[in-house]
């Protein structure tokens, strides 16, 4: 009975809460606060293939291809007829390359254009006052520079009448089958503190009645009921391999028939060679000495584990020499839809543009999953 009043409850809350993402790329964070039960009003970028692939999975939301940084804020609320302190949350995930680790130190510069964008984030929240904000970045950000960021979002809102919290949060910890830290800022201004939300999986966890948090997903887990394919096949539209072989498969395929993006990228024949010579779980190292590249990155041409958990996907997903990508069974890179399910993505979320263009978009998205559970964090009090 408890469970059917929460259920209402939370419903009734959320009905009519609406949300503008800024630097919304494909749609990763909107995925995640529309499936929260927000209403997106608006999605912003800059790169016109990230607009493409949001229009195509959210056709009813306003879709901008716009330099954030020269959009008007009250123009902005004008268009939904809303007023300064009416909209329910803000959020967005400013580009980051330049707090990355993938940026050399000696690059990293604090006022290089990236990021300067997390100042004009907060330009538009002191415009906007939204009731509720949501930043997320890389983990380094919090850190980077003396916590010069860090201290200047919570200075700024804190005296735009906010209360601030923030933390690096890994994606596995509540769900995805993946390692990727990130630090998300939450702010609320209705005088309470935002709650930070509880993790639900865990590596030493055990699936029994007893635990209070369930293992991490695998790698194995999430793809495991999608078709085999050889490198260069593959189908957009495609069909399900098997019937779902546990909770996550159900979940992220959400009622879906059929599912996108599940085509394998043809490799050249140095390439195929390398992959084909290596076990689940080797990488460039392990391979022999006539294939082995002279340089290159630890975790090029590197094969998956069934149960492992996935590392961080990035925009290189699609380039065997730029991590492990290797399928943990096939002999051939992931595909999008592969990397997606390990993602968060549910299968009727569908990129468009070039493979590469899908690659990018993915990698620099935010999982859904776990912009479901922040935004939900929100509605907790």
């Amino acid at each position: 009975m408890n469970t059917i009043r929460n259920i209402i409850e939370h419903q009734r809350r959320i009905i009519g809460l609406k949300a503008i993402d800024l630097f919304c790329g494909c749609g990763g964070l909107s995925a995640g606060l529309r499936d929260a039960g927000f209403e997106v009003l608006a999605g912003i970028d800059i790169e016109p293939n990230y607009i493409q692939t949001f229009t195509e999975n959210f056709p009813d939301t306003l879709s901008l291809c716009a330099d954030v940084s020269k959009v008007n804020s009250l123009e902005l609320l004008e268009r939904f007829n809303l007023r300064p302190g009416e909209l329910d949350l803000l959020a967005g995930g400013p580009p980051c390359q330049g707090f990355s680790k993938n940026v050399p130190r000696s690059q990293r510069q604090l006022d290089s254009e990236n990021n300067t964008l997390v100042k004009t984030f907060l330009e538009h929240c002191e415009a906007m006052l939204p009731k509720w904000i949501l930043m997320e970045n890389v983990a380094e950000m919090r850190n980077g520079f003396g916590q010069h960021y860090t201290d200047e979002i919570v200075e700024r809102l804190t005296n735009a009448g906010y209360h601030v919290i923030h933390g690096v949060h890994n994606a596995a910890d509540y769900g995805v089958p993946q390692r990727r830290r990130r630090a998300f800022f939450m702010a609320r201004r209705d005088g309470i503190f935002p709650k930070e939300p509880e993790e639900t999986h865990a590596k030493d966890a055990t699936d029994d009645l007893f635990s209070t948090k369930k293992p991490h997903i695998t790698v194995w887990d999430a793809i495991s009921d999608l078709r085999p394919l050889e490198h260069g096949e593959g189908a957009s539209p495609d069909c399900y391999y098997t019937e779902p072989q546990n909770d996550y498969q159900a979940f992220i395929r959400n009622g879906c028939t059929e599912t996108f993006n599940h085509v394998a990228k043809k490799l050249k024949p140095t390439q195929f060679e390398r992959i084909s010579s290596l076990e689940p779980g080797q990488g460039i190292k392990d391979l022999p000495d006539h294939l082995r590249p002279k340089g290159g990155y630890s975790g090029a041409y590197g094969r998956l584990t069934k149960d492992m958990i996935m590392p961080t996907i990035t925009r290189w997903v699609f380039h065997a020499g730029s991590g492990r990508w290797g399928h943990p069974v096939d002999k051939r890179l992931i595909t999008i839809r592969e990397a997606a399910r390990l993602h968060g993505f549910k299968d009727c979320f569908k990129f468009v543009g070039s493979y590469t263009q899908q690659a990018g978009q993915l990698g620099n998205s935010v999982p859904p999953l776990l912009g479901k559970i922040m935004g939900e964090a929100f509605l907790s009090d």
